[in-house]
């Protein structure tokens, strides 16, 4: 026997007082969301503040992942403006 036994069988509770939600309404409920407001907006503006003030020519190939992130990322803010 096990512990849920007893309750197991009984027909699923359906509530008078509460529409059911659609799809839609539950998904919603589990959607990601900004828990620290404009903290996107400031990384941006740190990063082309950053890349702004990185005057030093460099080769592709000699670019960290992280300076090409950067310049991408400034580009397409400057393409936004």
């Amino acid at each position: 026997m096990s512990d849920y036994d007893d309750i197991i069988n009984l027909p699923h509770h359906v509530s008078e007082k509460h529409p059911q939600m659609t799809m839609h309404q539950r998904a919603a409920q589990f959607a990601p969301f900004a828990a620290l407001a404009g903290y996107g907006t400031a990384i941006e503006e740190t990063t082309r503040k950053h890349v702004a003030s990185y005057d030093k020519p460099v080769v592709d190939d000699e670019r960290s992942d992280y300076e090409c992130y950067c310049r991408e990322k400034t580009e397409i803010l400057a393409d936004d403006m």
